[in-house]
């Protein structure tokens, strides 16, 4: 599937291209239907998909939070996603050892936001000769993501992207500065907004994240805007009773109405 990203190397000559899906797998149904949706808008709307979800969650604050159904179930659902419906996968290592076991089911290793300094992690991902998408620190600036750039390009691997997710401000907000996304496209890799997760209210007393999903299409418009390269968005049919992220999710219904406003803009700028 690798050799069906052109996108993801041009997208000079082209849309901007989505990273969407729920959070995590939560079970073939769900996965199946979300992946079917997004598929028939995006075909429609000619926008390049690449489906989204975790097959695993490493990071959550609290003990008895969902971290997934099982890796090989989880990782065998997304090779079916890819196969049935022929988009690339991306998904969430967490561990330098996981690098090439997701490799071998998806097309983009991603490597999530607190992890970017990873040496090992970087490395071992680049060494797989997938796409490497590395996500921005929230507690970096843009300029210092060249390293992480570097990391993976070490092993020569160029399939490099970048996605800005917000800085910390505060304990329990994120902010979006709009000059990272030109920032990082200095070193020559796509970037993309990752609009959900940077509205995310995370360090709440409950130890589930909060989020404002109602400023979802605000923080899209501006990204689309300043000319990312690609969007990145979780949705789900029911963010309510999502097992994961479902505070900040888009609702599956409001997509295809935001997508095609957003290509409007895009038009605009180009």
């Amino acid at each position: 599937m690798i050799n069906q990203l052109p996108f993801i190397q041009h997208t000079d000559s082209g849309n901007f291209f989505l990273l969407s899906g729920p959070c995590v797998v939560e079970g073939e149904d769900m996965t199946y239907r979300i992946a079917e949706k997004i598929k028939d808008i995006t075909d429609r709307l000619k926008i390049p998909f690449v489906f989204k979800a975790s097959y695993r969650k490493a990071n959550r604050t609290r003990n008895d939070s969902f971290t997934g159904i099982g890796d090989e179930p989880a990782l065998k659902i997304l090779e079916g996603v890819r196969q049935r419906f022929e988009v690339p996968i991306v998904t969430d290592i967490h561990e330098s050892h996981e690098a090439a076991e997701a490799a071998a089911y998806v097309d983009i290793l991603q490597i999530p936001a607190f992890l970017c300094r990873q040496t090992d992690l970087l490395v071992a991902a680049g060494k797989t000769g997938k796409f490497v998408n590395v996500k921005k620190g929230q507690f970096l600036s843009a300029e210092a993501m060249k390293f992480a750039v570097d990391k993976v390009r070490s092993t020569g691997n160029d399939h490099v992207m970048l996605t800005e997710r917000g800085t910390m401000f505060g304990y329990q907000d994120l902010i979006v500065d709009y000059r990272s996304i030109a920032a990082m496209q200095l070193n020559k890799v796509p970037v993309i907004m990752d609009i959900t997760h940077s509205l995310q209210q995370p360090n709440q007393a409950s130890g589930v994240t909060g989020g404002r999903p109602d400023l979802i299409e605000l923080v899209a418009k501006a990204a689309i805007a300043v000319g990312t390269d690609g969007l990145f968005l979780e949705t789900h049919p029911d963010p309510a009773n999502a097992k994961s992220d479902g505070a900040n999710m888009l609702h599956l219904d409001h997509l295809e109405g935001m997508l095609q406003r957003l290509l409007r803009i895009r038009e605009a700028i180009r």
